[in-house]
């Protein structure tokens, strides 16, 4: 069956910035059709350029060339095609699941990230994404400290038509994740999406803090959260890729929301992201709209990065 939020169409459109860059100096780089030294070296600077990472550019830049010199390789084209393949391989870093299963409801997902990656906003989409499933959703206010972040979710709620629980600002969030899981047994709600706070500059209280969520949620489930997605925004950059490194010191996370990837001219940061992190992307966010945003395809986005 079609899933209304797997559109590739809309990866390929959301890409459209750093296809743009990328190809436009890939495809010079081909034309050339011959490999050489000044080849390797205008890739390497290419893939750079599409903020792949410097790290995870070596590395790929490498493999194609033992690649190249196994198979006697001194076609460009070819070679364009095995990066694809390359590309590829990075991003499939385990299949794509349904986070929703057969465990005992509310299925629990915690999201983490910092204040203005689009957090608020990918909630609101993930709980619409939910609610197209026929799920029951309840959204939970954990970001007590800061009265705004109360606000904006209860409005997000509004526009999608979930119930949001809260406290008042400054209530201690595990307190209000407690109540939350309780609201969500008692109204048989599929799913329990908890917001957080994203205040980096105080790790060590961040850390503390999701710890404590989590073991609060875990005196009524044992396995809560079943999911915790943090999300990054891709205009970030390599800033983004050092915000999740700190984040996956502080918690468990199983996954990612990408977002802003269409005000962005280097999507290649996907891969640097989920080759030193080695966990799946599972959404992204293609624009400001509440269908602006995909369940994330490996395939779907190399493809839409060449095409």
């Amino acid at each position: 069956m079609f899933s209304l939020f797997r559109r590739p169409q809309q990866i390929k459109t959301s890409l459209t910035k750093t296809r743009t860059s990328f190809l436009t100096r890939l495809t010079s780089l081909v034309a050339k059709n011959e490999v050489t030294e000044e080849f390797w070296s205008g890739l390497e600077e290419t893939l750079i350029g599409a903020d792949v990472g410097v790290e995870t550019t070596i590395e790929l830049v490498d493999k194609l060339r033992v690649r190249a010199d196994k198979e006697r390789v001194r076609d460009t084209t070819r070679v364009q095609a095995m990066l694809k393949e390359e590309l590829l391989a990075l991003l499939r870093i385990s299949a794509p699941q349904s986070p929703i299963s057969n465990l005992q409801s509310p299925y629990v997902i915690l999201i983490v990230g910092v204040n203005g990656s689009g957090k608020t906003t990918s909630i609101a989409k993930l709980a619409r994404y939910y609610k197209a499933q026929d799920k029951k959703v309840l959204l939970v206010a954990a970001d007590t400290f800061r009265a705004a972040a109360i606000d904006q979710l209860k409005i997000w709620g509004q526009r999608v038509g979930v119930d949001v629980v809260a406290h008042q600002p400054g209530a201690d969030p595990g307190a209000v994740a407690f109540d939350a899981w309780q609201a969500a047994k008692a109204r048989h709600a599929d799913c329990l999406i908890v917001d957080t706070a994203g205040r980096l500059q105080t790790k060590f209280n961040l850390m503390k803090e999701l710890e404590k969520i989590a073991r609060v949620l875990q005196k009524n489930d044992p396995h809560a959260p079943h999911e915790t997605l943090l999300v990054l925004d891709a205009v970030t950059g390599q800033n983004g890729l050092q915000q999740a490194r700190e984040f996956k010191k502080a918690t468990p996370l199983t996954g990612l929301i990408l977002t802003k990837l269409d005000g962005t001219a280097k999507g290649g940061i996907v891969f640097a992201i989920a080759k030193e992190l080695q966990l799946p992307i599972k959404f992204v966010g293609t624009g400001e709209t509440l269908d602006d945003f995909a369940e994330f395809d490996a395939q779907e986005f190399v493809d839409g990065l060449f095409e």
